[in-house]
């Protein structure tokens, strides 16, 4: 006999002689219960406060039911929990849990105004997509989308959530810059094909320390890699030393940032650089003698070997003078392997080997942050048409992942997932089923009891409400 079922249940394989149907009737059921924790980490940090006070509203208060504190943490929240498109919001929008991270306090949303919206306590794509599409010179006198966003602002949320993460200096101030591509499938405004990166693509400049973000600037690919590069790195050096004036900083980037207006500016201001330098015939010349007596040490040994030398070097016509470079004589089983970089640190202090081993090739963590921030918070989705919206995309994504990490740093220190990246702490906490129930008194998260992180979860939650809240700076 067949079984029955209306449109509702679903019938899945029997388990023995019991039926397994499933139906979507649960009640109020979410799938990010963890999402909690960030709301926690907000609550200490402020960096949602701070990212949506980069905005301007300039529509009526009077005919607004979604502040623009609300629409932004909705839009961040959502890309913390693994939803990267504004359509997801469309069903996302029914979320008793996400309208309490948003802090709507109807989280039912049986008390919205127009009868169609009853039940949704949170906006729609229509809503939220004024946070990308509104104009530059948009006002009060603009039709729909009259919410803008202040690009010096967001520059400086980045810096000062960076400098507030630190209570005292720290010894030294690494600043890892690079470039990387954000592939392109449309006609997008900006729009250029890159030869080394054989596609159509933006390519954004990312400047990190340690795994805190200062900048990310959207940018097209017709330019240098360092183009922009000095004007950013002034500003942020001018932040940090308003805070910390005596702690020294290194900047480190590949070849792509050697050029001599960022070394000319870092000698001038006391900022030291340990940059790559791509190989040319004549460094290639300075070191022959090592090349050759690394190799005689791979023929005897079998093994990789490497011989480090460093000399006084300068360019035919384009440095204003001579630098220190260190050369990494270096024979693999594929042959010869030179490389180059050159630095203001000095000798005495900084040996050549360990300058390069230890100091220029950890440089490479960088890019583990920028995957993090493009496959795991969505920052290579810039589908829109403008390049305003795309950077703004893209600013939403990194005020995630600057979220993601305060978590990280303040809630995860101590557990075994403290050096998690996003996409783990997402799949390990954030995504847990509670039922929700709203009453008068309270909102009841009922998490699921075989919950495999429960102990790591208590822990971490008490990691963060015993904190106190960082003072906003003026």
């Amino acid at each position: 006999m067949t079984t029955e079922c209306n449109q509702e249940s679903l019938v899945f394989q029997p388990l023995g002689r019991r039926e397994v149907v499933g139906r979507f009737d649960g009640g109020k059921i979410t799938s990010d219960a963890g999402a909690l924790l960030l709301r926690e980490t907000e609550r200490v940090s402020g960096v949602l406060g701070r990212f949506a006070a980069c905005f301007t509203d300039h529509r009526d208060p009077d005919l607004i039911e979604h502040t623009v504190s609300e629409l932004v943490a909705q839009r961040v929240y959502g890309l913390c929990l693994g939803y990267e498109d504004l359509n997801d919001h469309d069903a996302l929008r029914h979320d008793p849990l996400l309208a309490v991270l948003v802090g709507k306090l109807d989280p039912t949303g049986e008390d919205r105004t127009r009868q169609r919206d009853k039940g949704k306590p949170l906006a729609g794509k229509s809503t939220l997509n004024r946070l990308e599409l509104t104009p530059v010179r948009a006002d009060a006198g603009s039709r729909y989308k009259k919410i803008t966003v202040q690009r010096k602002a967001v520059q400086d949320f980045f810096v000062d959530a960076f400098l507030q993460a630190h209570e005292s200096p720290p010894p030294w101030i690494i600043l890892d810059l690079d470039a990387t591509d954000i592939p392109l499938h449309g006609h997008q405004a900006g729009r250029f094909f890159h030869g080394y990166y054989d596609n159509y693509c933006y390519l954004p400049l990312y400047i990190f320390c340690g795994d805190h973000l200062l900048c990310a600037k959207l940018r097209p690919s017709n330019l240098d890699a360092s183009t922009g590069t000095l004007k950013e790195v002034q500003r942020i050096v001018a932040a940090i030393r308003e805070r910390f004036p005596t702690t020294p900083i290194l900047l480190r980037a590949d070849s792509g940032f050697c050029r001599e207006p960022i070394m000319a500016w870092c000698e001038r201001n006391d900022v030291h650089y340990l940059l790559g330098l791509a190989k040319n015939d004549r460094l290639l010349r300075e070191i022959a003698d090592e090349l050759a007596q690394a190799k005689g040490r791979f023929e005897e040994t079998g093994k990789p070997a490497r011989v480090f030398k460093e000399f006084r070097y300068s360019t035919l016509d384009s440095w204003s003078g001579e630098r220190r470079v260190i050369a990494k004589a270096e024979h693999l089983d594929k042959g010869s392997n030179p490389r180059f970089v050159v630095t203001s640190l000095p000798s005495d202090e900084f040996p050549a080997q360990a300058t390069y081993e230890e100091t220029y090739c950890a440089r490479g963590d960088m890019e583990n942050r920028i995957k993090e921030q493009q496959l795991g918070l969505f920052a290579d989705r810039t589908s829109a048409a403008t390049m305003r919206a795309n950077e703004l995309r893209l600013w939403f994504s990194s005020a995630a992942y600057v979220l993601m990490t305060a978590l990280r740093r303040r809630g995860l220190q101590g557990t075994e997932l403290a050096q998690a990246q996003c996409d783990t702490i997402r799949l390990k906490l954030l995504k847990i089923g509670a039922r929700i129930r709203v009453t008068v008194r309270k909102v009841w998260v009922s998490l699921a009891e075989g919950f495999p992180y429960r102990d790591v979860f208590r822990r971490i939650h008490q990691n963060l409400i015993r904190q106190t809240p960082i003072p906003l700076r003026c």
